[in-house]
């Protein structure tokens, strides 16, 4: 969700009653500055809802500090951070009155965000589009091991897109389930709709894990690793040529729906459930 989370898509996902995450880079143009960029999305939303929502920082991007102080300027609610340690910055944004979840793949990971004083963990198993963990965990068997070994929530992310995928995920002990793909291919993603219509084109084949720039990542199969980066599919809309992120739950999405709709139909699903 690196270029296409923004704020439209985290107001209409919180109006609806869940968290809205917004990202840094959503939309923005080559060379601008991914601060300036971070600020607008913030005020943006703040424009459109008045829930709370969050901004995911990935700290292994070079500008990730300089992030961090945006989201401690404009005080926003929860800060969501992966690829990285959680020692950086969690002790800081607490003391700006910020929760920080923080994205794990293993075991030893959650007890070291734990350790470290993050408010939850996103246990993210392999099943996940995008950058995933080396320890390559599916998610049904890392949610229980997790949930065990720690004593804060534990949210779950990787091939959910509906109501039977979050039971599931609930049943194995988590607090909460995390969707990316499904929110890809809705109406307010800044996403390109020939990287939406490939999405909702997939089957349940259609996603592999291969290496991008030597971390592991779930694209489209359609898609190369050529190096030309997830923009070029997923802003511009060439996804034969550029990285085209998506989870092993882009086979369970039929339609590209408004936010509001999809978060509508997962509780209301899920509440039919119980």
């Amino acid at each position: 969700m690196l270029w296409i989370a923004g704020a439209e898509l985290a107001a209409a996902v919180s109006n609806a009653g869940a968290l809205g995450i917004i990202s840094p880079y959503a939309g923005m143009d080559e060379g601008d500055d991914p601060r300036e960029n971070l600020r607008l999305q913030i005020r943006r939303a703040r424009s459109l809802t008045c829930r709370p929502f969050g901004v995911n920082i990935p700290l292994d991007l070079p500008m990730s500090g300089l992030l961090i102080d945006v989201v401690l300027q404009e005080k926003v609610n929860i800060a969501v951070t992966a690829a990285g340690s959680p020692e950086l910055f969690t002790e800081l944004l607490h003391s700006a009155g910020i929760r920080v979840v923080h994205v794990i793949s293993s075991v030893r990971q959650a007890q070291r965000a734990e350790a470290c004083g993050v408010d939850a963990v996103i246990a993210s198993g392999i099943e996940a589009g995008g950058r995933l963990g080396r320890d390559a965990i599916a998610l049904c068997s890392l949610i229980p091991q997790v949930v065990n070994a720690v004593r804060i929530p534990v949210i779950a992310a990787g091939g959910i897109a509906d109501a039977t995928g979050m039971a599931a995920a609930l049943k194995l002990g988590c607090d909460g389930v995390q969707l990316g793909t499904r929110f890809a291919a809705s109406v307010e993603s800044l996403a390109h709709s020939r990287y939406k219509r490939a999405i909702v084109d997939a089957h349940d084949g259609d996603t592999v894990v291969t290496q991008q720039y030597g971390v592991p990542a779930r694209i489209l199969r359609s898609s190369l690793d050529a190096g030309a980066g997830s923009r070029l599919a997923q802003l511009e809309g060439d996804v034969v040529n550029g990285i085209a992120y998506a989870g092993s739950s882009a086979g369970l999405i039929g339609e590209v729906l408004p936010a509001a709709a999809i978060v509508e139909n997962l509780a209301e699903s899920f509440a039919s459930r119980l």
